[in-house]
This record gives structure tokens, sequence and C-alpha cells, in this order.
């Protein structure tokens, strides 16, 4: 989530956690947060996480179209912006109330899909932290019950701390965040189950799903940004095609094993920092495993080839279990050792 924040005529840049943009008020120098979002999960292929358009717009990479979004996306047209207005009518209300903060940032955006969310605020929102009440009165703008006019007010204004005096704020962005990103996600996994069944469709009679940036997540994330979504594929698949076998492979992911088992996949793929043996008693008897010679290992004599085959296998036990590495072969790789590693695989005899 990239965001671009402006304020008046100074601009800063910044890439955040939370995705945001905020919201121009009626006064004429108003805040603004721009932000896009870029990610994936999944995909047959990931290789790197997609950068958002905007970012790469600025930085002046190619960029297949121009990014796009408007200031005061929602208050001025939306029928259901006015909507919710009329049941909340207050706009400090509006603007200081979390679910509605995220509601009406998301309005736009469900709608048209801009490059960005902008937040719901306002400029003057820092300034009841600093104790200076006011208020926005509709058909007036912004209010100031106390003006400023001495040095004694002046030493009345305190220093704006933003976790303590609007609250309310971070935790909108870390939903904005999550919320848009869900919707990508979402958008990810129809994609690929689509992708998935036209493959099936024209003769593929297995599919591998990788999941490079899996492991990545804590496990609390995997379960929240990527087990979903990836349940959510090997559900729509077999809907259609019952009997496609469906392989999952997420690199490093010893520590996810368990979870990674709950997608419903028949075939878990292990990488090599996996003990073979350990990986099956984690995963249980009713799914099959495949892997996980360690890559490297073809760079050594054919013996030790020979013999890290043998273990894998050994440890595998009979049956269900595809023989492979533990991730791609590596650029290097002699084609002579390659050559063995399958003579000895098809020369295994239970």
């Amino acid at each position: 989530m990239s965001c671009i924040h402006s304020y008046g005529s100074i601009a800063s840049f910044s890439v955040p956690s939370s995705p945001s943009f905020t919201r121009r008020s009626r006064c004429a120098s108003k805040p603004k947060l721009l932000c896009a979002l870029g990610g994936s999960v999944a995909e047959p292929k990931v290789t790197s996480v997609a950068e958002p358009l905007l970012l790469n717009a600025v930085r002046g990479d190619d960029v297949e179209r121009p990014p796009v979004w408007l200031m005061r996306q929602a208050g001025r047209y939306m029928k259901s912006y006015q909507t919710l207005c009329e049941r909340y009518p207050s706009f400090r209300e509006r603007s200081e109330n979390v679910d509605l903060i995220v509601e009406i940032s998301l309005q736009p955006w469900k709608v048209f899909k801009p490059d960005g969310v902008i937040l719901f605020s306002d400029i003057l929102t820092p300034l009841s932290g600093m104790n200076i009440p006011f208020d926005i009165v509709k058909g007036r703008g912004p209010v100031i019950f106390d003006p400023l006019h001495t040095a004694e007010d002046v030493d009345q204004v305190r220093e704006f701390v933003p976790q303590e005096s609007v609250p309310y704020v971070g935790e909108a962005l870390t939903i904005l965040r999550k919320e848009v990103l869900h919707a990508l996600l979402q958008k990810f996994t129809t994609s690929m189950t689509k992708y998935v069944r036209y493959q099936a469709d024209s003769g593929a009679q297995a599919v591998q799903i990788f999941d490079s940036w899996a492991t990545e997540l804590s496990p609390a994330d995997f379960e929240e940004f990527s087990l979903p979504y990836l349940k959510q594929i090997v559900d729509g698949v077999k809907e259609t095609h019952p009997d496609l076998p469906l392989i999952l492979y997420a690199s490093g992911s010893g520590g996810l094993l368990e979870r990674l088992a709950l997608t419903g996949v028949d075939v878990v793929s292990l990488d090599w920092t996996v003990d073979m043996a350990e990986g099956r008693r984690r995963l249980g008897p009713n799914i099959a495993v495949q892997g996980n010679v360690d890559p490297g290992v073809l760079f050594g004599s054919k013996e030790f080839i020979t013999s890290r085959i043998n273990d894998t296998v050994t440890k595998a036990g009979r049956g269900r279990h595809i023989l492979n590495l533990g991730h791609g072969i590596v650029v290097g790789t002699p084609e002579e050792n390659v050559a063995h590693f399958f003579e000895v695989a098809k020369g295994i005899r239970y």
C-alpha cells in the first residue's frame, strides 16, 4: 500500500503499512492521502509482489496506463454517502467513528476501483487533540470556538500526539488496508480458480499451486490473508473437477505444514528444510507428499545423489509420495547429474 500525503502546499511521500487517502472537506487547504495497493496470492508463478501502479508512475517506471483517483471521492456526488449523512448528520461523528470512516472511505472504491482509497477525515481533525475546540457546521464549514489571539492562548495549545488524540485514524487505516487487500486477494482467487479450471478443461491432469510468499507471513497472518483464499481455490476447482489432483508448494513452509493441509489440496510439496519422515507424521496419512531432495544435492557425486534419493524415498514410505526436489532446480546444475537423478528414481522398487 503506498500513500501520498499533501498538506496545503507542502507535500511528502511515504509508504506506510496501511492504506489511506485523507478526504478533502470544505476548506481550501485540506489533507489528501493517496493510496494504491499491490499484492498476490496463490498465482501459478509468483516471483515478486506487484508494486502499486501509482508508485510506479511516480518513479518513472513503465506503466500500462496512468493511475487515477479523484479528490473528494465520495462527498459531493455519491448517493450512498448522502444517504449515510441523513442518518449521521454530524461531520465529526462521521469522521471520528471508525466504522463510519471505513464505510465512507470504501464507498467509491467499491464502485469505481480508483487507484487510491481516500481516508475520510479532515484537515482540522488534529485540533481537538491540541486543545483547540472546533466543529464543522453544515452550511458554514469549520468553526473554531475559541480563536487564538494572545500569547496566553498559544500557551494553552498542546503538542499533538496522534496515538492519544486520534486513535480512530490509525484503527481505520489498518481496517482499510485489510479491506482493500482482501478485495484484491478475492479477485486473484476468483481468477486463479478460473485459470485452473481452464487448464483442466484443456487437458491438464494435475495442477500445482505456488504460494511463494506464504511463508513470509506469520501463522496468524497466513490464516487471514492466505489460507482462506487457497481453500477457496481448491473448493472452487473441486466443484467442477473433483478428480483433478491439486498440489500446493510454499517454499520454507516447515512452520506451516499443518495449515497447508487445511487448504484441502491433495498433495503438499515439502522443501528440503523439512525432514520427510517428520513431514509425513505432521501431515497425517490422508494427504500425499511431494519432494524433497535438496537441489544442491545435484551438484554432488553420483553416489551422494543416490544416497539422498534413497533416504527421501525410505522416509516417505510406500505410496502417496511424489519424488521431486524441495525447490526448483538450480541454474548451472550438471545435466548428467539430472540424468542420474531420474535414472536412480526410475529404478527404485518398493
